[in-house]
């Protein structure tokens, strides 16, 4: 099984491959290939945000409700 990364490694795999396929020298296949890891990359870094929404909204709905988590921006 593979560690699940962070989201900052997330992001910098994600810059570094921007920085990749802006260079002119990637061929089409290796183009593809980042492209596809960075779709990925793209996912995996949103489902962690999500996750961590859902984490605070528990914690938030657990506290004594001064703040109720339909208060927290979607």
């Amino acid at each position: 099984m593979t560690k699940r990364m962070s989201f900052g490694a997330e992001l910098e795999r994600l810059e570094a491959i921007v920085r990749n396929l802006e260079d002119s020298e990637v061929d089409l296949d290796e183009a593809l290939k980042l492209f596809q890891e960075g779709v990925k990359r793209l996912k995996n870094a949103r489902k962690l945000l999500q996750d961590t929404e859902l984490t605070v909204k528990k914690v938030i709905d657990a506290a004594d409700g001064s703040l109720p988590h339909d208060d927290v921006d979607d």
